[in-house]
């Protein structure tokens, strides 16, 4: 079977509709798929895939800070009625909008208004990040493109760069754990960090509840796949793999495109 379960929709940055990303998986022969939108499971309400022949796995990807260091942590397999997700969507969701707010404030101060209705003008539900912010710069004819917006507005340094005050690594984990999920690192290869500082932190990881970290992110090397699952192994942690899916065309990775698992791994869907 093939699986991804890293995935986005237009619930938070991604550019199909929950019911357009499910058939888009279904013509790329995915056979379990997990939605994994930001801080929100928004997408899986009055979702029917009962006819779409394709294991739906619930899920969702959480941010948070480690060492003053953005990462991400996925839920997947979660009990999206529990309280514990609830929780969890509403606290992160409540953390971004005030980031939006002063997203929009500093934006303001650089003679750009309304920037923050503007972004949630192409935002499809609760979810509010800087790629929303970054289309309504485009078309507001700020910038030419979206490359733009980050490099002179939204970047690290930028106007856009404020810090979020995400719940804790700890606290996370236990929402997920919580709600019967399975509590994955996610993309661990994006931080850039040194060998030593990811030990590090698959070690708090670890420490604070985590089961499982991604071995394959979208398209990666053979050596980095043979890196994580070396690491993966040795730590004992659960194997996951996903393309981060946001849109056709999107350079991080197509919805199923990715090497397989090595053998070796357990593969975290065993704990479904």
């Amino acid at each position: 079977m093939k699986f991804d379960l890293h995935t986005h929709t237009t619930l938070s940055d991604g550019a199909l509709t929950p019911t357009e990303l499910i058939q888009r998986a279904v013509d790329q022969q995915v056979d379990a798929l997990a939605i994994t939108d930001h801080d929100t499971v928004d997408a899986y309400r009055d979702l029917d895939v009962a006819t779409s022949n394709i294991r739906l796995v619930s899920g969702v990807e959480f941010s948070t800070q480690w060492e003053r260091r953005g990462i991400h942590v996925l839920g997947l397999n979660v009990d999206l009625g529990s309280e514990a997700i609830n929780t969890g969507t509403q606290f992160q969701t409540g953390a971004r909008l005030d980031r939006a707010g002063r997203i929009a404030a500093n934006l303001d101060q650089m003679g750009i208004p309304d920037a923050l209705s503007g972004a949630r003008s192409f935002s499809a539900g609760s979810y509010i990040g800087r790629p929303h912010f970054a289309r309504y710069l485009v078309d507001s004819g700020k910038v030419k493109d979206i490359e733009s917006a980050f490099k002179k507005y939204l970047g690290d340094g930028k106007a856009g760069d404020v810090k979020q005050h995400w719940a804790d690594l700890s606290q996370i984990i236990q929402w997920i754990r919580d709600a019967n999920g399975v509590a994955v690192l996610a993309h661990p290869l994006k931080y850039k960090l040194t060998r030593t500082k990811l030990k590090r932190l698959l070690d708090d990881f670890l420490m604070a509840g985590g089961q499982g970290m991604e071995v394959i992110s979208g398209q990666q090397s053979p050596q980095q796949t043979a890196d994580m699952a070396h690491l993966c192994e040795f730590k004992n942690l659960l194997a996951s793999c996903g393309s981060d899916f946001h849109a056709p065309g999107y350079r991080w990775g197509e919805l199923g495109v990715f090497s397989a698992l090595p053998d070796y791994l357990t593969p975290v869907w065993e704990r479904f």
